[in-house]
């Protein structure tokens, strides 16, 4: 196997992980709303793929050439998983029925120690009435809510729910922590 061949698959599968990272990013992005940003990633993500793609096309006699090309989708897919975890753009809003209905004011006083809004409903379950807290926050702070939920109420009930807009004052309630 030459060096040019080597070079060749080099750049195919990792032209194939930057650009399938890209579209991963370019989805988040457009989900989130935010147009602008997914249509430059887009640009660029269907750029390097076209230049990916010519280089299989033009080497269609090297089968090698396409079992790159998926590796590099299939790394590619991977990478842009662990890019949107990293950059935890947006926001969750997170959905907590504690078990303990007495330490419900314990959990709540918590998280609004920690900084985060808290707001709490009455509902009806199967076990009859209950709290319902919600906490909407930024992707980055789940880890933390949900860690004090857990020490606190850890037979609760939780739910984790996307939240495509969020806008108000709470949110910047937490900035200055």
């Amino acid at each position: 196997m030459s060096p040019d061949m080597v070079g060749g698959y080099l750049f195919i599968f990792f032209a194939r992980v930057l650009d399938v990272s890209l579209g991963s990013t370019r989805i988040l992005f457009l989900v989130r709303g935010q147009r602008l940003l997914a249509a430059v990633t887009g640009f660029f993500e269907v750029s390097v793929f076209i230049l990916a793609l010519a280089k299989v096309i033009t080497g269609l006699n090297e089968p090698l050439n396409l079992v790159v090309y998926a590796l590099g989708f299939a790394a590619g897919t991977y990478a842009g998983g662990f890019i949107e975890e990293k950059l935890a753009l947006g926001h969750v809003t997170v959905m907590a029925v504690p078990r303990v209905e007495e330490a419900v004011g314990v959990l709540v006083d918590g998280l609004r120690e920690r900084g985060f809004g808290v707001t709490v409903l009455e509902g009806s379950g199967r076990s009859g009435p209950r709290k319902i807290l919600f906490v909407t926050v930024r992707r980055r702070q789940l880890r933390s809510v949900l860690r004090h939920i857990e020490e606190q109420q850890p037979e609760g009930f939780v739910t984790v729910m996307e939240t495509r807009r969020a806008v108000g004052p709470m949110l910047e309630y937490r900035k200055g922590k």
